[in-house]
């Protein structure tokens, strides 16, 4: 009996890390080339040698506009996750707490319109920001984002404020609280693990968007990092330069690992929450 007890947990290490290795074996073979020389980069060996920052240099070059399309990214992403967490924590509230009719109706329609594909939308709004003069604009990528972040923090939230009793409000009303200063006060504190773990959901997502960025920015300066990663080119119209497109993704990986680490403790708590009471 031990001995099988002990093969399962094995098994269970091995499984998780084979996930792990999975999961990173990408990220570690992209920060093992961004490392290398341009001559190297096609070495078979685990380590750069000899290390080299060269890609690195090439990339933050001002001639590459590359660190005007990381601030785009932050403000875009930023501004995106902000917006969603504002308009999604009311609107979970609200459908947490109220009763009426199609309630779980509403609920699918809204998570229903974060499925439908961006590149059926793409051409439309392209057509609607050019008319309005919205192109090569922080909002005609924003509002897009929107649209697709806002109903998934809506229904994670939705979870989350379902499971705070209801009679947390009820006590503090009774000390003299209004229902907007109960919500404020109390029920947004106990939902703090939620909305950071939504809030980091939306931020990746958005600062991984892709598509709407390339398609509603033509001006370099107005571009965000993963548009600006596809456009690198070489010295020559025969070269790709592989290293430069590593260490750039590097760079935009950087920032959502040192977010996560950060707040790693409110992820876990709101990952986990409602699994014990």
């Amino acid at each position: 009996m031990t001995r099988t007890v002990k093969w399962r947990e094995m098994s269970v290490y091995a499984g998780v890390a084979a996930v792990v290795a999975y999961c990173l074996v990408p990220f570690a073979w992209m920060l093992v080339s961004s490392l290398r020389r341009t001559q190297d980069l096609f070495d078979t060996s685990l380590l750069p040698s000899p290390v080299s920052f060269a890609s690195y240099r090439a990339v933050l070059e001002p001639a590459q506009g590359f660190g005007r399309a990381l601030f785009n990214s932050l403000v875009v992403a930023g501004i995106t996750t902000g917006l969603a967490l504002l308009l999604a924590t009311c609107t979970a509230y609200a459908m947490a707490r109220l009763e009426f009719r199609f309630k779980r109706l509403i609920l699918t329609l809204i998570i229903a319109t974060s499925m439908f594909p961006v590149v059926s939308i793409v051409v439309p709004l392209l057509k609607l920001f050019t008319d309005i003069g919205w192109v090569n604009t922080y909002q005609s990528m924003i509002v897009p984002s929107l649209s697709f972040a806002l109903p998934l923090a809506v229904w994670n939230l939705t979870t989350f404020f379902r499971q705070i009793p209801q009679e947390m409000e009820h006590a503090a009303m009774v000390d003299g609280c209004t229902r907007g200063q109960a919500f404020r006060k109390v029920i947004v504190p106990l939902a703090a693990p939620g909305i950071f773990t939504t809030a980091i959901i939306t931020f990746i997502a958005a600062w991984n968007e892709f598509l709407i960025a390339l398609s509603m920015t033509n001006k370099p300066d107005m571009q965000t990092a993963p548009v600006a990663i596809s456009k690198f080119t070489g010295a020559t119209t025969y070269e790709t330069p592989f290293g430069s497109q590593m260490a750039a993704g590097v760079l935009v990986t950087v920032p959502l690992v040192v977010m996560v680490l950060l707040f790693q403790r409110r992820i876990v708590a709101g990952l986990t929450a409602g699994a014990a009471k």
